[in-house]
């Protein structure tokens, strides 16, 4: 009888301590996972340390989130691609609470959307409603990137890859460099051919919208500055009085010289690209196409911004 109360004894106090590791140690230790050796080596080989600042672009498609990381020159270089394993809807932003649409769109994570004790393993929210979200009425609570593969939604990753991921993040906001980073949620890669193949969605134009967004981080390789005026999103601009307002009407605004020409200038080409793009969908020729159809949209996204240069 003794020694049979003594092996309950034990077998109590091994499940005690069995679930104290549970609810703390292994916790703690899924939260601190490192960023591993080689990704440690290949950022030290290209003048980035784990505090550097960091951005996410997701890309629905493709089902591929990609980390970038800050080099020394400023500039921001691609340090590892994820595969998503599971999101929620099809292509197209969030509207309204319960439609299950993971979001599009441009948002900023500080420390406090880090969720380290999350039910999926780990967790960082997206802040989704954001400012232009909420200036066009869209609705939605609990949108977050995690683990564990299930999605209703939110952009779903293995448990191995978010433990990766929250390593990027928690070491880039605790580095002292950054106190949010971005993440840039796009349908698809927003090149000419891919416009041109998605043309006549409902969708468009917002995700023309978009791609300003993300032609200015292919041209600068830095996150663009984000503000919403008139319910749509403008980047890398400055009022010229007052400041931007999510719903009210856009102020006229500056560019930086060198980024709005550089802008300019490839908007011109991707409209012919665009063209011949739907030319070789529409089995015509792209010069037929270019004599026939009206400018591309893609052309009159820079003076749809309503943005002049400016010499900041």
């Amino acid at each position: 009888m003794a020694y049979r109360r003594a092996m309950i004894a034990i077998m109590v106090a091994a499940s005690t301590a069995l679930a104290g590791c549970e609810t703390s140690d292994v916790l703690s230790l899924k939260a601190n996972a490192p960023i591993p050796e080689d990704v440690r080596s290949f950022m030290s080989a290209n003048g980035m340390t784990k505090s550097s600042p960091i951005m996410v672009r997701i890309f629905k498609d493709e089902a591929v989130l990609e980390v970038w990381k800050q080099k020394d020159t400023g500039r921001f270089v691609l340090v590892k691609s994820y595969e998503v394993c599971a999101y929620s809807g099809k292509l197209g932003p969030k509207i309204r609470e319960g439609d299950r649409q993971a979001p599009e769109g441009f948002y900023s994570i500080s420390k406090h959307l880090l969720n380290p004790k999350s039910s999926y393993h780990l967790a960082f929210n997206t802040g989704f409603p954001n400012r232009y979200d909420r200036a066009n009425g869209r609705t939605g609570s609990n949108l977050m990137v995690h683990g564990s593969c299930s999605s209703a939604g939110c952009y779903s990753m293995t448990d191995e890859s978010i433990a990766e991921i929250y390593a990027f993040a928690r070491e880039a906001l605790s580095g002292g460099k950054q106190d949010a980073f971005q993440v840039q949620a796009y349908p698809f890669r927003m090149t000419p051919e891919n416009m041109a193949k998605h043309r006549n969605d409902k969708n468009f134009e917002f995700w023309s919208m978009l791609k300003e967004g993300y032609d200015h981080f292919e041209l600068t390789k830095i996150p663009p500055k984000v503000d919403v005026c008139g319910r749509r999103y403008v980047f890398n601009s400055l009022p010229e009085e007052g400041e931007f307002k999510a719903t009210a009407e856009c102020p006229p605004m500056t560019m930086p010289t060198g980024l709005a020409t550089a802008y300019q200038s490839l908007q011109s080409k991707q409209a012919v690209a665009f063209q011949q793009a739907v030319a070789a969908m529409e089995g015509g020729s792209a010069a037929s196409a270019l004599q026939s159809k009206p400018a591309s949209p893609l052309g009159n996204l820079f003076r749809g911004s309503s943005a002049s240069a400016s010499t900041q």
